[in-house]
């Protein structure tokens, strides 16, 4: 604070003598332009007057919606203004730079012309890379972009790389050659704003594109052996899933199929089970009320039923072992017609 106090108090000296200076001059001037002849004091106010307001006018300017105004006391930086009409000091005490801040600037990191940037890199997994990328940066505080950095693009070229090696240091190869490079990127660009607003360059980065990530060519022919060979085996894995993923639901359809039909054959099984079991229970309650009754009938039924798959029948009538052959003729067949009578034929 009091060597910012002492810097106001010398601006202002230097300030005072200047116009000390200015004045003294003009004051020369103006006592050798009385000792001509006709001159007078209107003609004097009036130099004076026109002399004074284009002074003053020299303080006005105006920043066009693509520029910020620098505004420098002696060269020195003391205020930055947006677009629009402004008033400064007039010349020589204040002067005002226009720098466009709106345009977008291109940077390739990776150039081989660039001495101080190294095109390897190290990975996560301890692998090297080769990385080429494009920075694409405009201003964001003229002030601080003219007068805090000595060399605004090699500042963005030294913040960018740093910030890329950092963020592929931090991931495997993998990740930089194929499914993660766009967040590469974007955390390149933040890491790099974040170095350059640390050193107040007023610099904004727009945009960071990953362009070229590959093994050093040394290497190259190896790593994309590797590459095919890890291509080979995502690809079977897929095929293997997607079989699985057939197979899978068929069999459980086949499973649940085999089990709804045990499930069905197991209640036709014990309903016919306890249908049995029922009739079972009410021929043995009929056989309580009448034995005799009830096993003749039994015998009946049974003798009937097995007669019904039977062609012929060996029936014991006598009781002494003289057996006598019965055909057995079902109900569904028909008996032979005998044949007509003719009588023209019996005649002769």
């Amino acid at each position: 604070m009091l060597q910012s106090a002492a810097e106001n108090d010398a601006s202002r000296d230097a300030t005072v003598n200047v116009l000390q200076e200015l004045l003294d001059a003009g004051g020369n001037r103006l006592r050798r332009l009385r000792r001509l002849p006709g001159f007078g004091a209107k003609t004097l106010g009036l130099i004076v007057g026109l002399a004074s307001i284009g002074w003053i006018s020299t303080g006005i300017y105006k920043v066009q919606p693509d520029e910020q105004g620098v505004v420098l006391h002696f060269g020195k930086w003391v205020d930055t203004t947006e677009p629009g009409l402004h008033f400064h000091l007039p010349v020589p005490i204040e002067t005002v730079l226009l720098p466009r801040v709106t345009q977008v600037n291109q940077l390739q990191l990776g150039d081989p012309t660039a001495s101080y940037l190294g095109k390897a890199m190290l990975t996560g997994d301890e692998n090297i890379v080769e990385a080429d990328c494009a920075v694409f940066w405009q201003i964001k505080d003229a002030g601080q972009y003219l007068f805090k950095v000595d060399d605004p693009k090699a500042a963005v070229k030294i913040a960018a790389e740093s910030a890329l090696r950092e963020v592929i240091g931090r991931n495997p190869i993998q990740a930089a050659l194929s499914d993660r490079r766009q967040q590469i990127a974007d955390q390149t660009k933040e890491l790099a704003q974040s170095l350059l607003d640390a050193e107040s360059a007023g610099i904004l980065i727009t945009q960071v594109q990953l362009q070229r990530v590959d093994p050093p060519v040394a290497v190259i022919d190896a790593f994309n052996d590797v590459q095919r060979a890890r291509a080979d085996q995502e690809r079977a894995r897929n095929e293997a899933e997607a079989y699985s993923n057939d197979i899978l639901p068929r069999a459980r359809g086949e499973a649940e199929h085999i089990v709804q039909e045990a499930e069905a054959y197991k209640a036709k099984a014990v309903n016919l089970a306890a249908g049995e079991a029922k009739s079972f229970s009410s021929i043995y309650e009929s056989y309580k009320r009448a034995e005799d009754v009830t096993a003749w009938r039994l015998y009946l039924e049974t003798v009937d039923e097995v007669l019904k798959k039977a062609s012929k029948v060996i029936v014991d009538s006598s009781g002494k072992g003289v057996s006598s052959v019965v055909p057995y003729m079902p109900l569904s067949q028909t008996p032979p017609q005998p044949e007509p009578h003719h009588p023209d034929r019996d005649d002769r």
